[in-house]
């Protein structure tokens, strides 16, 4: 099993992606709040259901590459068990959830039938 690629600053802009589900909600919620605490990024609305190529529930983080380096090892501190996808944000919608997409823990599978 190939393991999922690692988060790389080589973009100007970024989305992270906080994935959770019924079971992991409250986690989430923390996670959520420590964010909006730690860091003057945009947060993006907690979506309690599968939304565009995102098919578990989540929430995403807008962020620059002046960010990447405080932002994405805290963040991946501070996930726990939750699954983070990390893509650039270029405007190729296809390309940045493929091949701009990277992982801090486990790969979830993407719906890229919209693209």
């Amino acid at each position: 099993m190939n393991s999922p690629k690692k988060p790389i600053n080589a973009h100007k802009a970024y989305h992270a992606h906080v994935y959770f589900d019924a079971n992991t909600l409250d986690a989430a919620k923390r996670l959520y709040e420590k964010t909006k605490n730690a860091f003057s990024l945009k947060l993006g609305r907690i979506h309690e259901r599968p939304v565009g190529p995102h098919t578990m529930w989540s929430y995403q983080v807008l962020f620059f590459d002046t960010d990447f380096d405080n932002f994405i090892p805290w963040l991946d501190e501070q996930r726990d068990t939750l699954n983070v996808l990390v893509h650039a944000s270029t405007g190729d919608d296809l390309a940045d959830h493929t091949q701009h997409a990277y992982w801090l823990g486990n790969a979830v599978e993407l719906d890229l039938r919209g693209f």
